[in-house]
């Protein structure tokens, strides 16, 4: 299993300003490489939260960070920020806040999780298993036209329809229970196949979205991110999926003003938001180092009064 590598993480850190004194969030602690970063440049007086919705990655900063009094480990989803944030006493507001969406390379390489096509196990793909319902329930009981949906939404896959009812028609025969029955299925059913990309991609990415509502957990979480943060404060979002990408984009952007206005004042200062800067993606250097990194798109925007 490789060691997980987190994406962007130089980029991450100049985006949240950090001050040695200040409060911080990583939202989505995977397996620590942000917030030990993070951690680095805090002195005694600077604190850190760290939330995760997988047991095993709560497990592994409630170990990682016994011993740093700086830290405070939760386990939950990230669109549950703001009552963390009361429920553990860290209080609020914070100085900066971190999300980085996805699966992480510790979930994708265990193959009793589910989520990769390359290595057989149980077709479950929650990040908490003990929440909801595993894939193979959901796929048992979705109709092929919610089905063609999520796949042809969330993955942007074109052959969502010839897939979805090749699954149908397979789950007729016998419950799809394992992740290398679901990639052979879709590889029966795609027509042509893209260059450098395996067919079952596109459709594993969709319904581990759809499985563990991805993406309306941070809809429901940037507006919490965006209200605990302390005037001057960041929010950074590293997303690795275009839909992630836009609904980003879009609500640190916040309501479009008039021309005029937009000359005066730039963003609504209602929302309570201003973008800093362009889109950041990973240097070249850092794709051929971890091929994870090669969507990455890393978005930040600064707490107004």
């Amino acid at each position: 299993m490789r060691e997980h590598e987190p994406v962007l993480c130089e980029a991450a850190l100049q985006a949240l300003h950090i001050a040695a004194n200040g409060t911080y969030v990583d939202a989505t602690y995977g397996r620590g490489g942000h917030s030990a970063a993070i951690l680095i440049r805090l002195s005694d007086r600077g604190r850190l939260l760290v939330i995760d919705r997988d047991p095993e990655a709560v497990a592994h900063a409630r170990h990682a960070f016994r011993a740093d009094a700086r830290v405070s480990v939760a386990h939950g989803t990230f669109s549950s920020l703001s009552t963390i944030l009361r429920d553990t006493g860290f209080g609020e507001p914070v100085d900066g806040i971190l999300f980085d969406l996805g699966v992480s390379s510790p979930q994708l390489d265990d193959p009793e999780r589910g989520f990769s096509f390359s290595r057989g196990g149980p077709l479950d793909m929650r990040m908490d298993p003990g929440a909801g319902s595993p894939l193979a329930d959901w796929l048992a009981e979705v109709s092929e036209a919610e089905l063609s949906r999520v796949i042809a939404e969330f993955g942007e896959e074109r052959y969502a329809r010839r897939i979805a009812r090749a699954l149908v028609q397979a789950r007729t025969r016998q419950r799809i229970t394992r992740s290398e029955e679901l990639a052979s299925i879709c590889v029966a059913a795609m027509p042509r196949r893209a260059v450098g990309k395996h067919p079952a991609t596109r459709t594993f990415q969709a319904l581990r979205i759809a499985v563990n509502d991805e993406l309306g957990e941070l809809q429901r979480a940037l507006p919490q991110a965006r209200d605990c943060l302390a005037p001057g404060g960041r929010l950074v979002v590293i997303s690795f999926h275009s839909l992630e990408d836009r609904l980003v984009k879009r609500f640190m952007r916040g309501p479009r003003l008039d021309r005029r206005l937009q000359r005066l004042v730039g963003n609504d200062p209602a929302h309570g938001l201003r973008p800093l800067g362009k889109a950041q993606r990973p240097a070249a250097e850092e794709v051929q180092r971890n091929v994870r990194a090669r969507s990455a798109v890393l978005r930040v925007a600064e707490r107004i009064a």
